[in-house]
């Protein structure tokens, strides 16, 4: 297991009023440094926006506990997925996100340095996330749950430990 971040720069869409007109919005780029260095993130990292257990459960869950992660000591929650920010900007939406940081990696760089991508070939996703998440501080990682089954790239879709609610008993019992 990796003990800190990997350094990548992510490519995001951010709204900007100045803008104006119907599509407000321009590129940033966003470095490894500038979501994790001297900050508390949970990172959270799923196979796809839009897909079931994502949708009705990974996701809702840490935006329902986002004022519990803070109380611990969080400066932030953030979800990766081997998405292009278009389709991020569109899930967290039409998820009404408004506290989770959705952070696309759609190259999956961050995905592949993390050593977390998986084939998903099986079911037409090509390359994707396995399904984690991890405490970190200032970069480092202090703790990583990874849903078994990623040593075999198990041909279905785990979710036992990288919930919200494993991750907030975690940090509780720090």
């Amino acid at each position: 297991m990796r003990s800190h971040i990997p350094n990548v720069t992510f490519k995001t869409r951010v709204r900007n009023d100045a803008l104006g007109g119907p599509n407000p919005f321009e590129w940033k780029d966003l470095s490894s440094d500038n979501i994790f260095k001297g900050r508390n993130v949970v990172v959270f990292s799923l196979p796809g926006a839009f897909t079931p257990t994502c949708s009705t459960s990974h996701l809702p869950r840490y935006e329902e506990l986002y004022a519990d992660f803070q109380a611990q000591g969080v400066d932030a929650v953030v979800c990766v997925s081997v998405n292009d920010a278009f389709v991020m900007f569109q899930w967290g939406k039409s998820q009404n996100a408004k506290n989770v940081f959705l952070l696309p990696d759609g190259n999956g760089e961050f995905t592949r340095k993390m050593g977390m991508l998986v084939d998903k070939n099986n079911l037409g996703f090509g390359q994707r996330s396995w399904r984690y998440s991890m405490y970190v501080e200032n970069g480092e990682i202090k703790k990583m749950f990874i849903e078994p089954g990623f040593q075999d790239n198990c041909p279905t879709d785990p979710f036992e430990v990288s919930d919200a609610d494993t991750m907030l008993n975690y940090l509780k019992g720090r």
